[in-house]
């Protein structure tokens, strides 16, 4: 592309239409940095930046209705920031939800013993263990296919409607909702965890009773393989109901990330 044609085509485009994009880029490029699966490292940099390009050319039309972005150099930095930082927090209030299946994972690697053996996490480079990894890749798998993608393209699209690119959101409110939504990792952690904790205390516990009764008898030695197994059984069980639980927290939490801005 000539430098005439190029000029051409900025003309017919207009510079407030130009900087209405790189604004709206500002606002999705927190998705692919923080947001689960879009920020996953399997997808290369390159794919990731054109997807955001991409995203951003078809959200700029909707974001620029009724909109006039200032020519003011000091004025577009400040709406470069504030878009971004509303980006930042919708993301990461979304990301509290893989989170706490991750943190689900990770307290049951401890109780079972998986915590010894450490694996990398292929979407985000993470260490931990084996149910750790396990739930990070049932709970993407799930949140794909519950359609969370979607949820928080959408989530995006709508906050352009609730932020305008030349607004601000309401940065104590924003701030409140991602400390409540933070505050919320563990509690949920320890709801999907339950199950298998309950199962595991309760195994100790007769582990315990044994050998008490049977001193010379070393219980813990053999029932570390059983404690595994039970481990694995609990969680085979309960793993069918974390589709459920990821889509109502996926929906409660872009609908209160949407509320905070």
């Amino acid at each position: 592309m000539t430098q005439s044609v190029f000029n051409g085509l900025m003309h017919q485009i207009g510079p407030s239409h130009v900087l209405g994009f790189f604004l709206v880029l500002a606002r999705i490029s927190p998705l692919f940095v923080v947001a689960p699966l879009f920020s996953s490292q399997m997808i290369p940099t390159q794919v990731r930046t054109v997807i955001a390009v991409a995203l951003s050319i078809g959200m700029t039309p909707i974001a620029m209705h009724g909109q006039t972005i200032p020519s003011d150099p000091l004025i577009i930095a400040a709406l470069f920031i504030t878009n971004a930082l509303t980006g930042l927090g919708f993301s990461l209030a979304v990301s509290v939800v893989i989170a706490a299946v991750n943190s689900a994972g990770a307290l049951l690697d401890v109780v079972a013993g998986f915590s010894y053996g450490q694996l990398i996490n292929p979407f985000d480079g993470s260490q931990g263990g084996v149910l750790t990894n396990l739930y990070s890749m049932i709970g993407l798998a799930l949140f794909i296919a519950i359609g969370g993608d979607a949820w928080m393209l959408r989530g995006i699209e709508h906050s352009l409607v609730l932020v305008p690119l030349t607004g601000a959101p309401k940065i104590s409110s924003l701030a409140a909702g991602i400390d409540m939504a933070a505050g919320t990792v563990f509690v949920s952690a320890l709801e999907l965890a339950a199950p298998a904790l309950l199962a595991l205390l309760i195994t100790d516990v007769a582990f315990g009773l044994v050998s008490r009764v049977m001193p010379q008898l070393n219980v813990f030695a053999v029932g570390f393989p059983l404690k595994i197994g039970v481990a694995m059984l609990v969680v085979a069980a309960s793993l069918p109901f974390l589709g459920g639980f990821l889509s109502n927290q996926v929906a409660g939490v872009v609908s209160s990330a949407l509320q905070a801005l």
